[in-house]
């Protein structure tokens, strides 16, 4: 009995001795975060070395946004399809997390926008006329040839009565600067809250000659707010014995990624808000709208036959029968004035339809990528002066665009980008070219043999069976911003209106029917024109943990 007593205490003291070793390995770990796990040096050393956030805890959601968990789901699934177009072939595809906008941007966030422009760059200024003036939506999108909208053309954008509306009459670019523009002022709040900079001075020390933009102060600091340091110094960057403030560089944690258009591929996901019909890691049903159901009202009791969109019902009802079943709009309605989806998203159905970041195709190629999905990439690099530093632009650059607007796309302040070239594109076997628009789209460029310097093949040619067109488009050249005489392409074989400038937008609107409320559906509407049915909102990716660990899964409880 007592030698069994005592190999149980031997065997007792080697598992609690084991156990203390692997408790004191964890807590090894996860406890000294400052001191390296590869060189076992100090990290954030008062005398130097290497700094490290190593207390960061994770991204927070920026104003107006919720974080949209990633996950897989089947993209271009159309509960519809009449028209038998094949503009969707359902496919699967993986979203990884991102952050969305709750709402469509409103006019009086669109106006703030405005205010900043014409404070920082007066249009009295013929140097930057065209950066406010340009950047005001299109107001005569409501005209109609038989109809009255005057009141809508003074009054929609501006008066405190739409303030919380959508805003419309913003081409994609225009919608794709506002992002630009949102991010610096996002990320100048964050730098003025955590002190590397003065306070108010996003407000105070601001101009033409002074901005901000997060990639020149990333990449040289001391060029932020044209090179005035002292605008630089807040409490946690002050360093008296250096002539040279401290910034806040990606290691911080305190440079937030940029906001931007969604992809379609995000938006649909988004829009569609399967956890509704999710049970464990399968789907019970599909979804033909935002919600659930395969109806536009609702089945609650309290709110029995309300519709749960603003759409267009059928001829000449916008917005139903007065008093009974009225969706509350004729035209746009206030946002966020129906129920929410899954997600917290208001209105990705009706309202107006919304801008997203994909170049159109009419195929998605799921076959190439089932990760991420996006159209669109030109890859860019910062230009590099005679100094051996990022150029930073001192004057504004435009871009004309074919009705002759002359769009800002380059601000004082900013960095100048440049193309790829082929030292940078050499040896890579994920991209050999910057610019990927038309890669694997069905054209001849796209065919493996293509070479710029063979002729041109018409449909007709079949030589190896290679796709040569699949179709063409006129050429996208800049118009002559010094007169207002613009030619239209007289090549009358070249009809397509997709091309290169052309964008998807997606969801349906006020002008529309329930048909195109599937999320899944897809249309396509020049980069650089404007409506009165179509909107935005603006996305921005997650970094790091995919989910929000505060939240207990069903397995996780």
């Amino acid at each position: 009995m007592l030698k069994k007593l005592k190999f149980y205490s031997t065997k007792l003291f080697v598992l609690l001795l084991l156990f203390s070793f692997e408790s004191c390995n964890k807590s090894q770990y996860s406890s000294n975060k400052n001191i390296s796990s590869a060189t076992g040096w100090a990290i954030n050393s008062k005398r130097g070395g290497f700094q490290y956030n190593t207390n960061f805890r994770g991204q927070e959601a920026p104003p107006n946004m919720v974080l949209i968990e990633g996950g897989t789901y089947t993209k271009g699934r159309v509960q519809d399809d009449p028209m038998r177009d094949w503009n969707n072939t359902p496919n699967q595809q993986h979203v990884q997390s991102f952050y969305m906008d709750v709402t469509e941007v409103t006019n009086m966030m669109y106006l703030e926008y405005l205010d900043w422009l014409k404070r920082n760059f007066p249009p009295e200024n013929p140097n930057f006329r065209d950066i406010y003036t340009n950047a005001l939506p299109d107001t005569l999108v409501w005209r109609n040839k038989l109809g009255y909208s005057e009141d809508m053309v003074n009054n929609y954008l501006r008066h405190p009565a739409y303030g919380d509306y959508p805003v419309v009459g913003v081409s994609w670019i225009q919608a794709y600067e506002y992002t630009e523009w949102r991010s610096d002022r996002y990320q100048e709040l964050i730098l003025e809250r955590e002190g590397f900079i003065v306070r108010n001075a996003k407000n105070d020390s601001v101009n033409s000659a002074s901005t901000f933009n997060i990639d020149t102060y990333v990449i040289n600091p001391n060029a932020s707010y044209g090179g005035n340091q002292e605008i630089l110094r807040g409490k946690r960057s002050r360093t008296p014995d250096s002539l040279s403030p401290s910034s806040a560089s990606r290691e911080s944690g305190y440079i937030s990624p940029k906001f931007r258009l969604p992809t379609e591929s995000e938006w649909e996901y988004a829009a569609l808000g399967l956890g509704e019909v999710r049970d464990f890691n399968l789907l019970q049903g599909r979804k033909k709208y935002p919600w659930q159901g395969q109806y536009t009202r609702t089945g609650k009791r309290k709110t029995l036959g309300d519709q749960l969109a603003n759409f267009k019902v059928s001829d000449g009802d916008y917005g139903g029968i007065t008093g009974w079943s009225d969706d509350g709009a004729d035209i746009t309605n206030q946002v966020a004035s129906y129920e929410a989806n899954a997600f917290g998203l208001y209105d990705m159905a009706g309202n107006v339809a919304e801008w997203v970041a994909d170049i159109y195709r009419p195929i998605v190629d799921d076959e190439f990528n089932d990760f991420n999905y996006y159209r669109g990439n030109d890859y860019k690099k910062f230009a590099i002066g005679e100094d051996g530093k990022a150029k930073v632009a001192t004057e504004p650059k435009y871009k004309t665009l074919s009705n002759g607007k002359n769009i800002a796309v380059v601000l004082p302040g900013e960095l100048e980008k440049t193309n790829l070239e082929d030292s940078d594109v050499r040896y890579r076997t994920q991209f050999d070219r910057s610019y990927n628009l038309n890669f694997r789209d069905g054209d001849y460029s796209s065919s493996r043999n293509y070479s710029a310097s063979e002729r041109r093949y018409n449909r007709a040619d079949n030589e190896n069976g290679d796709t040569r067109l699949m179709y063409k488009s006129p050429s996208y050249k800049d118009a002559n911003p010094n007169n207002d005489v613009f030619d239209y392409d007289p090549d009358e074989t070249k009809t397509t209106l997709i091309n290169d400038q052309t964008r998807v937008y997606k969801g349906g609107s006020w002008k529309d029917r329930a048909y195109w409320l599937d999320p899944a559906q897809r249309r396509f509407y020049p980069e650089d024109q404007a409506t009165d049915f179509i909107g935005f909102r603006c996305a921005m990716s997650n970094v790091g943990q995919s989910r929000d660990l505060s939240k207990k899964t069903r397995n996780n409880n």
